[in-house]
């Protein structure tokens, strides 16, 4: 698991691997993949994949070997429009995370930002019952909206966003990101979104530096960070702060809906929500898999990764390794999820993990079965799930 002398053998080839049916349901071919060893070569997706919760979790814990920068793996920075944190190694990585951390710790997250969290879920339960039990779709109706609104708050957006262009971005951003086929169009999608918040960013940047607020934006923009790198990262904000909370809020309820004993072990109180979120986030994990670069030749759990290569990190299936977790491909709201890789890990975990579980696990789960106790995915209408590097519910109709 270092660098060595000796050359060892180059890994497993899948060159069986379908990016298409993975959009569909990546989890058959995360679990052939973890059959074929803990780093399998991927020419489809010209990328070496690391597989095991081992391989995953130990390459997130050496940054000199696995760079989170790049130079030809590029589909963030051009998603995004500038190189984000995510991109980038300490110290550049810590000066720009550090600027957020204080507005998304777990305490200034529950003084300062969850009573607005709780006033948005109430209004956006009271617009589903408005949509009524034959027409309600989750995500459209609640899960898309509360995870923008939340985000335009902690963004200091308020006032001069709605919640459908901050969705919008989200979805040019994050498509965006998964872009490694190339698609022109998703390409054009993101110009779009870059140019709207970019003349959102030029009205609200000149006056955050004349009255600074609590707001990431305005944390971003008081670190003495250049101007470029304040835009990239509201654009990375943006990119995951709508879709990680959203897909979390529809994965749960869907997880719930098709496991009702688990649900009725939650409701009664003999397991907390957090810990079913947590559980949510292992089992269906919104963040399927993170880029890396190899900064020189490997010897990777008894394999050969070369220098440069393109690395995925593969969350997802981590999460489901049968040596970490017991009878891992079930859904067990009881089991202890600690070590889940669902929102990464390192220096480089996601930022909002814990404004997340907090929007979502603490505050809009059980406000929403507290209001409407008879919520069920609706057998009638057909879910829709997209995506494996990132991957959630496009639509879940529900009823009660």
């Amino acid at each position: 698991m270092s660098t060595t002398t000796t050359t060892p053998p180059a890994p497993p080839v899948a060159d069986w691997l379908d990016p298409s049916g993975m959009a569909r349901d990546p989890y058959p071919t995360y679990e052939r993949l973890r059959a074929l060893g803990s780093v399998v070569h991927a020419p489809a997706i010209g990328r070496y994949l690391l597989t095991s919760h081992a391989s995953v979790s130990a390459a997130e814990r050496r940054p000199e070997l696995f760079s989170a920068y790049s130079e030809t793996n590029l589909t963030m920075v051009r998603a995004l429009g500038g190189r984000p944190m995510l991109r980038k190694n300490d110290p550049d990585h810590c000066a720009e995370r550090s600027s957020i951390n204080a507005t998304l710790r777990p305490r200034t997250v529950r003084d300062t930002w969850s009573p607005g969290f709780s006033h948005t879920v109430d209004r956006w339960i009271d617009h589903l019952l408005e949509m009524g039990p034959a027409d309600a779709d989750l995500e459209r109706d609640f899960a898309a909206p509360v995870a923008s609104s939340n985000l335009i708050d902690l963004l200091g957006l308020s006032g001069c966003v709605g919640v459908g262009d901050m969705r919008r971005w989200s979805t040019d951003f994050i498509d965006g990101i998964g872009n490694i086929l190339d698609a022109p169009e998703v390409w054009r999608r993101c110009e779009q979104s870059q140019a709207e918040v970019g003349a959102v960013l030029d009205e609200i940047l000149p006056r955050l530096r004349r009255a600074p607020d609590s707001s990431i934006t305005s944390h971003l923009l008081h670190c003495g960070l250049p101007d470029e790198i304040v835009r990239a990262n509201v654009h990375l904000a943006i990119s995951g702060g709508v879709n990680e909370p959203a897909h979390m809020i529809t994965n749960m309820v869907w997880a719930l809906g098709t496991h009702p004993g688990q649900l009725a072990v939650v409701r009664s109180g003999e397991v907390e929500w957090g810990a079913a979120f947590e559980e949510t986030a292992r089992w269906l994990s919104p963040i399927g898999m993170v880029p890396r670069e190899t900064t020189q030749e490997l010897d990777w759990f008894g394999t050969r990764i070369p220098l440069g290569a393109n690395v995925g990190l593969l969350l997802g299936s981590a999460n489901r390794d049968e040596s970490v977790f017991d009878d891992a491909g079930r859904y067990e709201v009881r089991r202890t999820a600690r070590g889940h890789l669902g929102f990464g890990s390192g220096v480089h975990m996601c930022a909002g993990r814990w404004a997340a579980k907090s929007a979502v696990g603490e505050i809009a789960l059980p406000r929403l079965y507290e209001r409407i106790p008879t919520l069920r995915v609706d057998p009638a209408r057909a879910a829709d799930w997209n995506g494996w590097v990132f991957r959630g519910l496009v639509s879940l109709p529900v009823t009660w």
